[in-house]
C-alpha cells in the first residue's frame, strides 16, 4: 500500500495536482478547480523525462448523470428535475486506485445517505439498482456547480453492511474495467433519497 501511495503522490506532483490518495472511508478533496482541469487534460498519462511511466490510468470513464436514469429496483424513480452531473473516473488496476472529478449542476438541498457519503459508484446494470462499492467525497459549492475531486485506494469501505460485510469489502477497481456496463454513479439528497442524478458507465 505504501509504495502505491508514494507512486500516486509522485504522479499528482508531476501533473501539478495537490490531491493525494486516500482511503475509501475518509475521502477529502485537495485540488483547486484549475489544478483539476489541468490534471484531467493530461488524462493520467504523464511521464518522466526519461520516458519512464510513473503512474497511468488503464481506463478513463466520462459519465453523464441525469435524473431520468434513477431507479427504485427496476422501477423508474426520477431524480431532481433539471439536475445533471458529470463524473470523470480514472482507473489504475495495479494499485487498486480510482481518481475522480465530479461536477453537479442543479442538485439542491442537503446530501443524505446511510453510507459514509452520498456520492457513490454502485454495482448494477442499466435500469436496475445495486449496492454501493465506492463512496466518493460529496461535491461542494453552490447549487449551480458543486465539485469534488480526489483519489481512493483500496481496501474500500462504504459504511453499508449486508450480511455483516461492508459492500466495499473485497472490491477491486479492475471489476469496473472488466464490466463497465455493470456499474453506475449517483448522488443522493435528502429530498431525492434514491438519487438526484444517476449515470451508467459504458
Amino acid at each position: 500500500m505504501a509504495s502505491s501511495l508514494t507512486l500516486l503522490v509522485s504522479f499528482l506532483t508531476i501533473t501539478s495536482v495537490a490531491a493525494t490518495p486516500i482511503t475509501g472511508r475518509s475521502p477529502q478533496p485537495r485540488a483547486s478547480l484549475e489544478e483539476t482541469k489541468r490534471y484531467w487534460e493530461n488524462k493520467g498519462k504523464e511521464h518522466h523525462d526519461d520516458n519512464k511511466k510513473v503512474f497511468y490510468f488503464d481506463k478513463v470513464f466520462v459519465v453523464k448523470a441525469t435524473p431520468d436514469q434513477v431507479r427504485n429496483g427496476t422501477t423508474p424513480a426520477p431524480g431532481e428535475p433539471g439536475a445533471k452531473g458529470l463524473y470523470k473516473l480514472g482507473i489504475n488496476k495495479e494499485y487498486n486506485t480510482v481518481c475522480y472529478n465530479i461536477v453537479l449542476s442543479g442538485v439542491t438541498g442537503e446530501y443524505s445517505s446511510p453510507a459514509v457519503t452520498a456520492t457513490h459508484l454502485h454495482e448494477a446494470a442499466r435500469g436496475a439498482s445495486g449496492p454501493p462499492r465506492l463512496a466518493f467525497q460529496n461535491p461542494q459549492g453552490p447549487d449551480d456547480k458543486r465539485v469534488s475531486c480526489g483519489c481512493l485506494t483500496g481496501p474500500f469501505t462504504t459504511g453499508i453492511v449486508n450480511n455483516g460485510v461492508d459492500t466495499g469489502a473485497n472490491f477491486h477497481v479492475s471489476q469496473i474495467i472488466d464490466n463497465p456496463a455493470g456499474f453506475f454513479v449517483d448522488t443522493h439528497t435528502k429530498k431525492y433519497t434514491l438519487g438526484a442524478v444517476r449515470g451508467q458507465l459504458e
